[in-house]
């Protein structure tokens, strides 16, 4: 399970992915808010890697656990980043 979550947090995929969400959260976040995007598309995109097959070759319920949990990590430093980056833009 280690190994499966450590190959997540390196997969450019799921960070791109994640960036995005994050970006698009900060655009529509007047209308949308911001706690519901961000947890509907951390689930998204835990369940759809695994389901399309570039999840690797695990048991799909384990692969979007740590799907989650990996998401999760990544959206918590890109958050992090985004905040520091508009603290920095004044």
């Amino acid at each position: 399970m280690v190994e499966l979550i450590q190959s997540q947090l390196a997969d450019p995929f799921r960070i791109g992915l994640i960036v995005a969400l994050v970006v698009t959260m900060y655009r529509t976040r007047a209308a949308t808010g911001t706690l519901l995007p961000l947890a509907a598309g951390v689930v998204f995109v835990a369940v759809i890697l695994p389901s399309t097959g570039i999840g690797g070759g695990a048991d799909l319920m384990q692969a979007v656990l740590a799907g989650i949990l990996s998401n999760l990590i990544i959206l918590g430093i890109v958050l992090a980043l985004a905040a520091l980056v508009r603290r920095l833009r004044g």
